[in-house]
């Protein structure tokens, strides 16, 4: 299996929002299958009828499609291995599960959910492993029908062998588990439904992946997973048994694993402030691998070029907001001018903007656009931005005004006002030098001088660079506007 091309799997559940941790373990499987020239199919586990629900499947095709992944094979494009939902696959399961029985790999459990608690209680209090007992691994069929005579019902569950499970995590190395704690397990429900425990590995197994690269949290379950594929091959439904690499949790606030309960794992978020995918994915593919010790800052392409499952790292790795923001910032000053203004055309229109449609001027967006690339985070932070360029009036902030307005604001607006009036709007070191000036008269440097005249144009304290902006907004509409401040600290 070493030596074969890659086919990995990406097989998330339909249910609620995408999660951070499932892009960063979509991102790591599609990376290494494009490194490798390898094959990324895309299922989607919905056995679940009461968690599953149609809008979240469509709301994960559409966020693998936001990100830049494409699939080579799964929903909507098909492959040799159709369907590609496990609730369109349910009568491969119910024949793999028979085979299994008719083999000896699997057989019915009767045991009643109190018989179970009881004896795990039991085995707890005499120091035991508290896994099921094989209480019904070899039942006479005497007692099968004494069993069913009293109307229990029965699960499928596997037999584990009674032997050491050795395998080499591609991320962290040997691992062997040995039979006592590895019980034998559930693979179908009582009402013929399929568990997870059957539906993945049977899957895997038909679609030949090579290589299955999840997270940490199901390590527990590939002992099992690996006893199950074993079973497979000798009855001839799989080929081989795939390699495993269990990626890094993600860790939140506190030290914990980020849940899907937590703001900020949601991918919808990112999405809706305006991260760029490539933004996003830079920062994620960081959680567990590094692209080099000076460079954090690359393009999918380059991440493609160099990414390898052996060099992922097995310790947690931390979401850091403020970081994920920061190679955001990056990725947009990255951005061509064009690919910027139009990367931002959602976030100047309803229902972001605070401006009337008409108002909008797309030539001083235009002139504004390459100012605003140089400042913004996020592209949702463009709206505040320029919101001053296209409102008849600046934004009421009172704290701002309160922040801005200390001193002598009147005085310094008076004497500013002065000067830009005889200053060459055309030139903003011109508009610049007129502030500077004021701020001399009045014993104050530019910084404290330029603050009144932002607040009174702009109506926020801080934003594009302000003699640029005044340039742009225009000669008229910035001293009425310093006219209007002069007129509220008069009343």
């Amino acid at each position: 299996m070493a030596n074969a091309t890659p086919r990995v799997r990406f097989c998330p559940s339909p249910t609620g929002n995408p999660h951070v941790g499932l892009v960063r373990t979509a991102l790591f499987n599609w990376a290494f299958a494009r490194h490798h020239g390898g094959t990324f199919v895309f299922r989607i586990e919905d056995t679940d009828a009461a968690r599953d629900s149609e809008e979240s499947y469509v709301q994960l095709l559409d966020s693998l499609r936001w990100l830049g992944f494409t699939w080579d094979e799964g929903p909507e494009v098909g492959g040799p291995h159709a369907p590609y939902r496990q609730s369109q696959r349910m009568d491969i399961y119910a024949d793999v599960a028979k085979k299994l029985q008719e083999g000896g790999h699997a057989y019915r459990c009767y045991c009643t959910t109190e018989e179970l608690d009881q004896r795990r209680d039991a085995a707890r209090a005499a120091g035991k492993p508290s896994g099921y007992d094989g209480h019904c691994r070899d039942l006479g069929a005497e007692q099968v029908a004494a069993y069913e005579a009293e109307g229990r019902t029965s699960i499928v569950r596997f037999r584990m062998p009674d032997e050491t499970i050795t395998f080499t995590d591609l991320v962290r190395g040997e691992i062997s588990v040995t039979p006592e704690n590895v019980p034998d397990f559930g693979i179908v429900r009582a009402n013929g439904a399929p568990l997870y425990t059957l539906v993945n590995p049977v899957d895997d197994a038909l679609m030949e992946i090579t290589h299955v690269l999840r997270g940490e949290d199901l390590l527990s379950s590939t002992p099992r997973q690996i006893a199950l594929y074993r079973a497979l091959i000798e009855l001839g439904v799989a080929k081989a048994v795939p390699e495993f690499g269990h990626l890094p949790y993600v860790m939140g606030e506190g030290n914990k694993k980020l849940s899907k309960r937590d703001p900020e794992s949601s991918l919808n978020l990112y999405r809706e402030r305006g991260f760029l995918p490539e933004g996003l994915l830079n920062y994620l593919s960081l959680l567990g691998w590094s692209f080099s010790k000076d460079q954090d800052i690359f393009s999918i392409e380059e991440m493609v070029a160099k990414f390898d499952i052996p060099d992922v790292n097995a310790n947690p790795a931390r979401f850091d907001l403020k970081k994920a923001e920061s190679i955001n910032a990056d990725h947009i000053r990255l951005l061509d001018p064009k690919a910027f203004a139009d990367a931002c055309a959602p976030w100047l229109k309803a229902p972001h903007a605070n401006w009337a449609p008409e108002d909008f001027d797309t030539e001083a967006w235009e002139r504004i656009a390459p100012y605003a690339q140089t400042r913004v985070t996020v592209l949702s932070d463009i709206t505040a931005n320029v919101d001053f360029l296209f409102r008849k009036e600046p934004v009421e902030d009172q704290a701002s005004w309160d922040k801005a307005m200390k001193g002598e604001p009147a005085a310094l607006l008076t004497t500013a006002r002065a000067n830009l009036e005889t200053a060459d709007w055309s030139d903003p070191e011109s508009l610049k030098q007129a502030v500077l000036t004021a701020g001399e008269t009045h014993g104050l440097k530019l910084g404290k001088a330029q603050a009144p005249v932002r607040v009174a144009v702009t109506g926020r304290t801080v934003g594009l660079p302000l003699f640029e902006s005044l340039e742009i907004l225009g000669k008229e509409r910035s001293l009425a506007r310093i006219d209007a401040a002069l007129a509220r600290l008069a009343a």
